[in-house]
Parts: structure tokens; sequence; C-alpha cells
């Protein structure tokens, strides 16, 4: 990088560029959420039949397809802006050190040299001598930093200190300028995609690559804008957000989406669209990984005699398989199987008029996390949230999906015409055995912070003109951490939904931190789970929320066994949509029973 090249370079220039791969990624955005949620959702609400599967699976690569350049060109747009902010901060220093070295009477060589005029007091009734000196490598070696501030000092014109000065100024910029240039480059080449036309798995592995070579290219760059606030409130986040521009909320889209995603009261579009490329990513970098191991032997089991009887045993074979891979084979499987439930439901959309579905969280780290709406809380008049329980993970968050897809189209017809967004908030630990990890309460207490915040989220980034009506559900230990979040905090919701329950932790329904007569309970035949927590481990008697002691709402319950509170057409289904919908007064209550009549 040489002075005349870096004074002609225009940073506006690659501005420009970044703004028209902005524009093209909004533009795939846009063509994405309309092949997803209109068209797609239109062939699958009205046709049926192989023809119609096979456009409605065409469509999907399609919104694929622009998801992938949305990212790409976010990332290039991002890319580009840091790489003018690179040169500009060193042409800036450019310019200010030629125009300091012109107002000192130097002038500057093509080669960055300084010439100085002569100056200074006379020696030997002569006034020192003009000169010419270059740039030093003072900046990084420490011995000649030393010299030539002795030089500086010792020599009789005061002029060869400036030029000396501004000589360093000059080469710094260069070296500035050359090494953003040398920085820039490689990362701006591998933004450039396969030549194929079709978006693979690899691609999108490669997309996790191309945001890490970006992210660590413009440090500087990012650093330079507003920072997420460190653990910052809702309102906090949402005010961060507010005060960004387009650029800015470009560039952290694009470098932290995994971030982003978190910060609960963003809106659910922008967190949703943040998910979204970070889901896509670990998808395809998972399988890629699964792929790349092993399958386990067909030859699983063996039979051997032991003791005079045949025992059934794994083969040395797989027993060496499973060693080697087995954890994170299944670690592996096990995750792509939830992701495969999330894109599911991604691709449901539209199904007996099913809303669009927002990616409000998501992680696949260690038993993962995942919160699913559908539809869009910040615009729905009603917000139903739901908290799974005991062995809740990503493996199996398809039947949690799915009980808040049921309990959504059964809320829809209660609701007058007003909207309904149901969400499943897995976004704790939740404990992994019923015997082993469900009796301990650290699970709920570690948990209830998360879950409080982003009741606060949804509070914050509701755009509509009056304040949602808000309803927590939890099942089984999901009813424990619904508790802890109300003792330790405030639970941000108008009712509270609770089935199975073995305990929330307070001994009454007023401890709920909803108003009066909004707690509702739904214990149904054969569900063994309210008796774990009224008994305990020692025997001894607690309050729960089946309990009359307790003060909830006892609702009816047609459902059988701890799993079936979300039948579709069932009457415990139905009750939570009256509920949700504000007409909980609707829902039928079981008649007060024999207060000891279950322990005779």
């Amino acid at each position: 990088m040489d002075i005349a090249t870096l004074q002609a370079l225009k940073p506006s220039e690659f501005e420009e560029a970044a703004d028209g791969y902005r524009a093209t990624s909004e533009m795939a955005s846009t063509a994405k959420d309309k092949v997803e949620n209109q068209i797609a959702a239109g062939v699958r609400n009205q046709l049926k039949g192989a023809a119609a599967t096979a456009a409605v699976d065409g469509l999907k690569e399609l919104a694929q397809n622009f998801h992938y350049v949305q990212t790409e060109c976010a990332l290039a747009s991002t890319a580009l802006n840091g790489f003018a902010y690179d040169m500009a901060a060193a042409k800036r220093k450019l310019e200010a050190a030629l125009e300091d070295a012109k107002a000192a009477g130097c002038t500057v060589g093509a080669d960055g040299s300084v010439s100085f005029p002569a100056g200074g007091k006379e020696v030997d009734g002569k006034v020192p001598e003009g000169g010419t000196v270059s740039a030093s490598t003072s900046a990084t070696d420490p011995t000649s930093a030393a010299i030539e501030r002795q030089a500086v000092n010792m020599h009789p014109n005061p002029n060869f200190g400036k030029a000396v000065e501004f000589a360093n100024r000059i080469g710094d910029a260069l070296k500035e300028a050359t090494e953003a240039d040398a920085k820039w480059a490689p990362k701006l080449r591998a933004l450039k995609a396969d030549d194929d036309l079709k978006v693979t798995d690899r691609d999108w592995s490669d997309v996790k690559s191309d945001q890490d070579g970006v992210s660590d290219a413009g440090k500087k760059y990012l650093d330079s804008m507003p920072q997420p606030p460190k653990d910052g409130s809702p309102k906090d986040n949402a005010a961060w957000w507010k005060g960004l521009d387009d650029e800015e909320r470009a560039a952290w889209l694009s470098l932290r989406p995994d971030s982003v995603g978190k910060l609960d009261g963003l809106p659910s579009a922008v967190r949703d669209e943040a998910n979204r490329v970070v889901f896509d990513e670990t998808r395809a970098r998972y399988q890629l990984e699964l792929d790349s191991i092993p399958k386990p032997p067909a030859n699983e089991w063996t039979w051997i005699t032991a003791g005079g009887y045949p025992a059934k045993v794994h083969t040395d074979e797989w027993m060496e398989w499973h060693r080697k891979y087995g954890d994170r084979y299944d670690f592996l499987d096990k995750s792509l199987r939830g992701m495969a439930d999330i894109q599911k439901r991604f691709d449901a959309t539209g199904t007996n008029g099913l809303p669009e579905a927002y990616l409000l969280g998501f992680s696949a780290e260690g038993d993962g996390r995942a919160i699913v709406a559908n539809g869009n809380p910040d615009t729905a008049d009603h917000q139903a949230v739901y908290v799974p329980g005991t062995t809740s993970d990503l493996n199996g968050i398809g039947g949690d999906v799915d009980r808040m897809v049921n309990l959504w189209n059964a809320a829809r017809s209660e609701a007058d015409g007003k909207t309904v967004s149901t969400i499943t908030w897995l976004g704790y630990d939740a404990p992994d055995d019923v015997k082993k990890d469900a009796p301990f309460e650290h699970y709920a207490y570690d948990g209830a912070p998360a879950f409080t915040k982003f009741l606060d989220g949804l509070e914050t980034s509701h755009t509509g003109d009056a304040p949602p009506h808000r309803t927590v559900i939890g099942h089984s230990y999901g009813t424990t951490l619904i508790g802890a979040a109300a003792e330790k905090g405030t639970l941000n919701a108008d009712d509270v939904v609770l089935a199975g329950s073995p305990g929330v932790k307070v001994s009454h329904a007023s401890e709920l931190d909803v108003p009066k007569g909004h707690v509702w309970n739904e214990e149904a035949k054969g569900d063994i789970v309210p008796d774990i927590g009224r008994w305990g481990h020692g025997g001894d008697w607690f309050i729960i929320p089946s309990d009359p002691e307790f003060g909830a709402n006892q609702m009816t319950t047609d459902t059988e066994g701890h799993s079936g509170y979300w039948k579709p057409g069932s009457d415990s289904l139905q009750n939570q949509a009256l509920v949700v919908t504000g007409h909980g007064n609707d829902a039928p209550l079981k008649p007060p029973p024999d207060k000891w009549a279950h322990v005779k």
C-alpha cells in the first residue's frame, strides 16, 4: 500500500456495495418468508395429492436457497462495511499527517519520506540545514524508538523531530491500510458460493466458518458500535436494539446471531431471524459430523452360554464401536431428531390455518434449548407459554411443540376473533429422570430467572394497542419451575394453568403472583405424579395444587394418565383453551371433594 493508492481509495464505494448486498439480503429474506408463509402455506392448506407434495418440497428447497442468500449477502455486507471502516480509519490518519506536515513546511514524497526545511539556532554561523527522513520501526522496536528519541533531542534543527513524527504517522497509516487489505481479502474471497445452484449441508456449515472469519476480521468494526447491555433487562435490550441504525443491526445479526437470538425484549421477528441462522448452521454441522462417523455394526447382539443358560450380549465389534463413537453418535442423532421436529413445525405453516412459527430461542448444547411460538406473540391478543417437565430435551421437543399446536387450534375457536400465540418454552435444564432427578428443586430454581425474564421480554416486545392477556402453563416438573419463578421473582402473567403437578414450591394459589381466582389446575384419572408430590419421599403429607387447601380452580378432565392433557378434542384441552382466551370462568370445575377422600 502506498500513499497514492490510499489517497485514491474511496471507502464510500465499498459502503455503497455493502448497502447493495444488504438490500439483496433483505429481498432474499422477504422472498423466503413469502415462499414459506404464503405460497407453500397456501398449497398445504388448499391442495392435496402427490403433485401438491412435490410442489411443497420444491418450495421448501427454494425457501432454503433464499435463506442461504439472505445469510451470505448479509455477511458480505458486513465484511465490506468492516473493510471500509478499517481503510477509512487508516486514510484519516494519513490525511491528517499529510495536512500537519504541509502546515509545518514539510514536503512528503511519493514513498512516504518527509523533507524538512532548514531551521533552528545558528551553529558556527549557519542555520542547521534541512533534510529528508523516512518512517522508522520505532513503533515495534523499543531499541529503535530509544535511538530515535535520542537523535531527535540531539538534532540542532527542530524541524527534524517534526519530520520524524510525520514520517512515522504516515508509515503507521500505510501499514494499517496494508494489514487491513491483507486481513480482509481472504475473508471476502471466502464468501464466494458454489456454482452448483444447490444449498447443501456443506454450504451451511461453511456459513459458520465465514461468520467466524468475518467476525474475527471485523472486531474493531463491531467494537465501534453500541454494545448490547451486559445482563440487561428486556427493556435495556429493547432500548439498545432500537438505538441501532440499519447497518448496525445487520452487522449484529450477521456476526452474532447466537447472541441476538437470546436477547429477551427484542422483536420476535428479529429473534426468529437470528435463531434460524443458528439452527440451520447447527443442523448442517451436526449432520456432516454424524455422516463422518462409521455406522454402528449391524450385528449388535449375540448369544453366549453362561452358567448353562443362554444370555444375550453385545458383540465385541459393537462394543468397540460404542467405545469409540457411541456417546457422540447418540448425541448427534438425538439432537438432529429434535431439530427435524422443529423443522417439521416450520413446514406445517398453513396446514389447517396454522400460523407461521417463530424460533425465539435455540441451542443444541447439552440437553438443548428451544423456544417455539405458534403465531407472532408481539401482535397476539392472547399469549400462552408452556413449560414442559421432567425428561424434556431437544430430542423430545416434537411432542411439546405438538401440544402447543393443539392448544392453538383449540384456543382459536374460543378467542372471539382475537389472535392467539402459544409458545413452547424449553429454556431450562429439565430433570432427566423422574426418580433420580425430579425430586431435586434446583432444576426449578436454576431455570426460574430465565423464565421470568422471558415473560418480561414478551411484555416489552408486544406492539399491540393494549397489553396482551398472558397465561403460563406448566406440566409436571414445569409447574414446579413456575412456582419457583413466582416465589423468587415476579410472574408476569394473568392466569396460571397447572397440569399433573407434583408441587409448585408454594403452599397456596395466592402465592403464584396472579389475580385471585386465576390459578387453574388439572389432575387426570390415573396420573400418579400428583400423588408422588402429595406424599413426598418419606410418606409425609404435602399440599399440592390438586388439593382443596391449595385454593386453585380444579378444572374437569376427561383424559387419562400423565401425558394426555393436550389430546385434541378433549375437555382437558378445551378447558385450557378457555383460560388462555380469557374465558376461564366458563371452564367446568370439579365439585369439591371430601377433604380426606384420597387417604381413605
